[in-house]
């Protein structure tokens, strides 16, 4: 079975499987709404040098002190079992299991004091990838129309979308560690409404890297392709549900935006990796992880602002939730992950993409400082790393920095809303930037301060 394109909450406007018939609609904005203003920064600032946003989210929180804030004078019970590595950076130094991030250190910053109070995953999830604290507050908040946007979401807002593909696109999986319904906060547009949400190509047991039938022009179904999405709009004007003077913005974009899509059969080529060399293709490796690694390099050239990357949870490379059994799961987790983030930094910086592409590598929260009796490590929010690159980020740098045992900010604490404005500043958007709701309520896009010292 292809691939689905589910859009969350817009199944109630027509039937799940002639939705997956037609390839999905990609529901986006078309510019910002109203004339509310749109500040940026300034370029002194080392802000808005990025076209476009990689971000390699690692489901389950990935542990600090296995990756890169490592605590080798601490207990044995806080060090755990693997030791640490120098990198081409003096003073600095990761796991023994990236060895290929250690040679490549010069490319990236790492904040190590990233904090928040929140325990539980979809929380922690919402605040990562849209800045603000899930309301009301929840333990594990799902995918609602109550979520804050997300910063793809806010960019379908802002920029709108011409032919072609959308702003924000994730794949190759939802963001959560359970099945259908159980989708985590944060990974649509929220309260935006609707026709802001990303495309989420959620790849159900397919291999990241190929092309659905439904997407490659042809004699054979390009009509009824054609066809079935203009069947589909007289569906949705005729739906009741529609014709809410709320929602009457909104599905005017739909109806906009949707038969554009298939204008841009040439670029909807980007998810298919086949035409890549084989030696670009090892770079990355050959996980379903790096498979998407390099469909979302491939994404950014093509105009795609925001790509998100989510770890798929697979037996070989499971979630890095490891309430038990850690160091097990990172001997797996890690190699990949130093493979697949090694050689996007570097297949984007040979072709000149780095400087205009912002990549960051972040998980939900952190792990414990101490190791459990299981031999895992448990949710930790007070401290845990992030990864920045490119587009304007000065590589080889840490910033900040945790306490002996790697459990509480110790110098330069930087909020989870400071990471997520410093997306922004990236992009070029400040925190005065406003967006509206779907009821035409104001929102401001984020409330930290990016960490300007990253920026060269």
């Amino acid at each position: 079975m292809p691939m689905t394109l589910e859009r969350l909450e817009q199944a109630r406007f027509f039937q799940r499987r002639t939705f997956l018939r037609c390839g999905g609609v990609s529901a986006l904005g078309v510019g910002l709404p109203w004339g509310l203003s749109r500040p940026t920064v300034s370029a002194a600032d080392g802000g808005g040098r990025a076209k476009a946003v990689i971000m390699l989210y690692m489901i389950g929180g990935p542990p600090q002190h296995e990756t890169f804030d490592m605590k080798p004078s601490a207990g044995s019970n806080i060090r755990g079992e693997f030791k640490p590595i120098s990198t081409t950076v003096p003073g600095f130094q990761v796991c023994e299991y990236l060895p290929r991030l250690a040679a490549a250190a010069k490319t990236y910053a790492v904040i190590r004091s990233v904090h928040h109070d929140q325990t539980f995953h979809a929380a922690g999830v919402h605040y990562n990838l849209t800045g603000w604290q899930h309301a009301p507050r929840a333990g594990q908040p799902f995918l609602s129309r109550r979520d804050a946007p997300s910063v793809g979401a806010v960019l379908e807002q802002l920029e709108g979308r011409g032919v072609g593909l959308p702003r924000s696109i994730q794949l190759p999986v939802y963001i959560t560690q359970d099945g259908p319904g159980t989708e985590w906060a944060g990974q649509h547009a929220g309260f935006l409404g609707a026709a802001y949400d990303p495309l989420i190509m959620d790849y159900k047991g397919q291999l990241p890297g190929t092309l659905p039938a439904d997407f490659v022009p042809g004699k054979q179904n390009g009509g009824t392709r054609l066809a079935g999405r203009t069947e589909l709009l007289a569906a949705l004007d005729r739906n009741p549900l529609v014709n809410k003077e709320r929602e009457a913005r909104q599905q005017a974009h739909f109806q906009r935006e949707a038969l554009g899509v298939l204008g841009a059969a040439p670029k909807w080529q980007a998810f298919c990796i086949d035409e890549e060399p084989v030696a670009t293709r090892e770079r990355y490796g050959d996980s379903h992880f790096g498979r998407s690694c390099l469909v979302a390099r491939r994404l950014v050239q093509t105009g795609v602002r925001m790509v998100t990357v989510a770890w798929p949870i697979l037996p070989e490379t499971p979630h890095f939730d490891t309430h038990a059994g850690n160091f097990p799961t990172m001997k797996k987790n890690l190699p990949v992950m130093d493979r697949a983030v090694t050689g996007l930094l570097k297949d984007l910086q040979e072709k000149g993409l780095l400087d205009e592409t912002l990549v960051v590598c972040t998980g939900e929260f952190g792990r414990t400082p101490v190791i459990n009796p299981n031999g895992g490590r448990d949710h930790w929010g007070p401290v845990y790393s992030t990864l920045l690159a490119g587009a304007g980020i000065n590589g080889g740098q840490v910033y900040g920095s945790s306490d002996k045992q790697g459990g509480q900010p110790k110098a330069h604490p930087v909020h989870v809303s400071d990471f997520v404005a410093t997306i922004y500043h990236a992009l070029g958007y400040d925190r005065n930037t406003r967006v509206v709701d779907y009821q035409g309520r104001p929102h401001y896009i984020v409330k930290g301060h990016p960490v300007l010292p990253l920026f060269g």
